[in-house]
């Protein structure tokens, strides 16, 4: 199993980057989305129009680039024995705060569609950074190393 892994390790290396790029794009987009939303008159076309973008969204984009990353990611530390490495331990760790932070806004939205807006839009806004912040982070620790 182990030799088949390494020889598509460059394969799985593209896939995991390119469906990273796929999962932030939308993280980045998520919570501009919602704050749209959230200027919308409530129960107007415009409202309605942002719940069907922000459900395509998560649906289409996503959740299945989020499960994508994990199991291509998992692959490749599997493949390259990355479990003991500092650097690795770092990185999983901050991919399960994304995660955490995907699902999150991911309830967030479930609350928009039915009325809810128990945040303000400079909350939004601020939440927006999170992905920028945990991917700069984690390319640091991907290509530098550092531990």
């Amino acid at each position: 199993m182990n030799e088949i892994l390494t020889l598509t390790f460059y394969w799985l290396k593209a896939g995991h980057v390119i469906f990273v790029i796929f999962w932030m794009a939308g993280l980045f987009m998520l919570p501009r989305y919602y704050i749209y939303h959230q200027e919308a008159e409530p129960d107007s076309a415009e409202a309605n129009r942002w719940i069907d973008r922000e459900a395509k969204l998560r649906k289409i984009i996503l959740t299945p680039s989020l499960v994508v990353v994990w199991a291509l990611g998992l692959l490749l530390a599997f493949s390259t024995g990355a479990f003991l490495q500092g650097w690795f331990i770092a990185k999983f760790l901050l991919v399960v705060l994304l995660t955490g932070y995907h699902g999150y806004m991911a309830g967030y939205g479930r609350k928009l569609a039915r009325g809810e807006q128990p945040m303000s839009g400079k909350r939004l806004r601020l939440l927006n950074e999170v992905p920028g912040l945990a991917v700069a982070l984690i390319v640091v620790l991907v290509i530098v190393k550092p531990f």
